[in-house]
């Protein structure tokens, strides 16, 4: 589960990372639009681009984001992503989470899918 200062953090207008796994094993890391569905971390892409086939393969990952006023207050979580939805649900959480960031819905109809992550591991570091 998600602690306050995690849930904040998540909800606010903060750039997360996701970290997943390459084929090869190694880590691959983009920027990505997040929010909360839940008790589960939201983000979207397409399951063609290259984290939708990692994450195929093996559905571990790994989250970070960081306040974007406090850049050292960030949260950390573990986890594996328990769902994907597509179809109009899945727009529903797509438009939701980008309107959070840019104000309104996504503007295309891409093939695009909502990745719903159960939190196994959260941290929230605290420096000074």
């Amino acid at each position: 589960m998600l602690n306050e200062a995690a849930r904040a953090l998540f909800t606010g207008p903060n750039i997360a990372h996701v970290a997943t796994l390459l084929p090869g094993g190694g880590p691959h890391s983009v920027p990505v639009m997040i929010d909360l569905e839940g008790d589960h971390l939201a983000f979207f892409t397409s399951p063609n681009s290259r984290k939708g086939r990692n994450l195929a393969a093996d559905d571990r990952i790994a989250i970070s984001v960081t306040d974007r006023e406090n850049l050292v207050l960030s949260a950390l979580v573990r986890g594996r992503v328990v769902k994907r939805v597509g179809g109009d649900a899945g727009w529903d959480i797509v438009d939701r989470i980008f309107a959070k960031y840019t104000g309104g819905p996504y503007p295309s109809r891409e093939d695009r899918e909502a990745y719903l992550v159960e939190p196994e591991h959260v941290s929230v570091p605290t420096f000074g």
